[in-house]
């Protein structure tokens, strides 16, 4: 076999393991990195030698360079500056004097513990300075921590990318030239990559924002890949002007988009969390397949040792002198103290580090590429395995609070306002950008992707709400939602829609995966939801009388919908869960041209609120 084709099939093994480690991560609920590193290593030289990355050469760096680029754009895009105003302060901190500090702290831990030289150990320090959305970002979504703290970790991770990288090379090449000039260099050379590519990520992003936004300028569906094109080019641009200053541009770039949003920014993240998932999976297991299990071996106890000093020492003070005079609590320090795994940035640019060291003739590069991946795989593995525990000891944990909708139909947003209304945090996903754009003008928060899909879950943070509802007009579509709810980590409430148990799913199967039937029983969604967008409902409020019954029958379905109950003052949807009492008030959605709906209301028990009030309580759901 060619070395072309041999190459070829290294990098497709790569990106295959790679898709197939996380989905196994997910499912038996692992950190993926975890599962990447290990993967790499047993399809590496040292046992399977399905991938070898040494037939790549001088193309390696740049697969790493442009799979970068991608990742640490999409990190900027999920960045909402907006939430970080409280905690500005630390977070600049954790990645200037912050930054300062881990190398510092590394290169003394290298010094002493491993016994480098200070030439080596000071490259250990500068590679070790970043933490990165690939690893933080999951694990915060499994911790479910409280606001401040995962703000704070999330913002981090991502800024510290560029700026570690930016540091971690001018480090290099003072490195292999050290001088009192050349280290002045470096330090003028920190500030003109990181301002040349903020500058040119800033141009770009709004450049490529307003693009995005003016109408029929970018040809439907092909929004993704013009925003990736663009990735691209800015990325290997600013290369070609300064070194390494590409990874700040892109990621700047990314948080112009991301801060202003138009109607495509949806589906951009959409793209590129799929492109991501892909290019982090293929650059894991390439990185950890090019690391020799010989090397790691020969780190003896001195690198567990070095890796113990960074968890134990170097990340505390950190944390410590970055967040003092900040609104940070005790405990909430501790904890991101505690947290400081590292990811892909750490990964790719050891490799670089061990092979340019390589072709200049220096020795040691393989060890050091060996402690950086020694350091990631404890912090992921520890931080993995002990942040939720701590974060339930220390009380971070963030109780699940709000409603996430599958469907933005009208019916779904009668039911959604009512629980917005009365202070409940509601959130809704469809496919449908007509009907994305129409719940956005009534002050929702919508996803516009496919509520089944992994990553939309992710995407949306599940885990947070107290419940879900599947209401869409398909009976499948919505037991399907509830039944991978659950999987994907929602221990809260399940509901789903039924528009007839002869046609699709049926209660005891919505039983079974843990939910109640919305409303009750089954009711046509989108002949109710057509009825509210021609205006012919109303919404009236009701109390339960001493023989409240509310049964199904055809009648009934077609001209009143119990939407939702009211219990001390709290409103909860209606389901086949509900054991209606004396005195119960429910909203009721009725076709306000069938003079019958009500009179059928009143004999099953049900009354207005206030009769004399009566029309004061209807509302206009229109």
């Amino acid at each position: 076999m060619s070395d072309a084709s041999t190459a070829a099939l290294t990098i497709s093994a790569a990106a295959v393991a790679g898709i197939i480690s996380q989905s196994v991560a997910r499912s038996i609920n692992l950190p993926g990195i975890v599962v990447l590193l290990a993967v790499g290593v047993l399809l590496g030289p040292d046992v399977a030698n399905l991938i070898q990355p040494d037939t790549l050469g001088a193309a390696l760096p740049e697969v790493v360079g442009f799979a970068v680029s991608v990742i640490l754009f999409e990190g900027g895009m999920h960045l909402e500056l907006s939430r970080f105003g409280k905690h500005e302060k630390p977070i600049r901190r954790l990645v200037t004097t912050g930054a300062l500090i881990t190398a510092v702290s590394g290169a003394l831990a290298a010094h002493l513990l491993m016994g480098w030289d200070w030439r080596f150990s000071a490259l250990f320090g500068c590679l070790v300075i970043v933490t990165g959305p690939t690893v933080v970002t999951p694990l915060l979504r499994r911790f479910k921590l409280v606001s401040a703290v995962s703000d704070v970790l999330e913002a981090e991770g991502v800024l510290i990318d560029a700026v570690g990288a930016v540091i971690a090379v001018v480090a290099l090449e003072v490195a292999l030239e050290p001088s009192t000039e050349s280290l002045a260099k470096g330090a003028a050379g920190i500030a003109i990559r990181l301002g040349l590519g903020s500058l040119l990520g800033l141009v770009v992003g709004f450049i490529v924002s307003s693009l995005l936004n003016l109408r029929n300028v970018i040809a439907e569906g092909l929004e993704s890949v013009f925003t990736l094109a663009f990735v691209w080019g800015l990325f290997k641009v600013s290369e070609a002007l300064v070194h390494e200053s590409g990874v700040a541009a892109v990621t700047v770039a990314g948080l112009v988009l991301g801060s202003t949003k138009g109607h495509k920014h949806q589906k951009l993240l959409d793209f590129n969390d799929q492109l991501t998932t892909l290019l982090i999976g293929m650059l894991f297991v390439l990185l950890a397949a090019d690391v020799r299990i010989a090397d790691v071996q020969a780190l003896g106890w001195r690198g567990v040792a070095t890796v113990a000093a960074l968890i134990f020492v170097a990340r505390p003070l950190n944390v410590l002198i970055s967040t003092s005079g900040s609104k940070l609590r005790l405990k909430q320090k501790l904890f991101i103290a505690w947290i400081g795994p590292r990811g892909i940035i750490a990964a790719a640019v050891a490799s670089l580090f061990a092979t340019t060291l390589s072709a200049r003739g220096f020795t040691g590069g393989a060890q050091l590429k060996a402690l950086v991946f020694l350091v990631i795989a404890i912090t992921v593995v520890l931080a993995g395995l002990t942040g939720g525990p701590l974060a339930r000891a220390l009380k971070l944990s963030r109780p699940p609070t709000g409603w996430l909708f599958l469907g933005a139909n009208d019916l779904a947003l009668v039911l959604a306002k009512l629980l917005r209304d009365t202070g409940q945090r509601v959130r809704l996903i469809d496919r449908s950008i007509d009907q994305c754009n129409h719940a956005r003008k009534k002050g929702f928060t919508v996803i516009k992707g496919n509520g089944l899909d992994d990553d939309v879950l992710s995407r949306a943070h599940v885990e947070r709400f107290a419940g879900v509802v599947g209401l869409t007009p398909s009976d499948e579509t919505n037991l399907l939602f509830i039944q991978k709810t659950r999987r994907a980590g929602h221990h809260g409430e399940r509901y789903a829609a039924l528009r007839s148990v002869t046609l699709g799913a049926s209660a005891d199967d919505v039983h079974q995966a843990g939910g109640a039937v919305l409303f009750g029983d089954e009711y046509e969604v989108e002949r109710w939801s057509t009825l509210i967008r021609d205006e012919r409902t109303r919404l009236v409020r009701l109390v339960a009388g001493d023989d409240t019954r509310f049964r199904h029958d055809i009648q009934g379905s077609r001209i009143a919908v119990p939407i939702a109950l009211v219990h001390d003052d709290a409103i909860r949807p209606f389901s086949s869960h509900v054991e209606l009492k004396n005195g119960d008030e429910a909203y009721v959605l009725v076709v306000s041209d069938d003079e019958s709906a009500m009179t059928w209301l009143y004999s099953r028990g049900w009354y207005p609120v206030d009769e004399d009030e009566d029309e004061d309580e209807d509302e206009d759901v229109s």
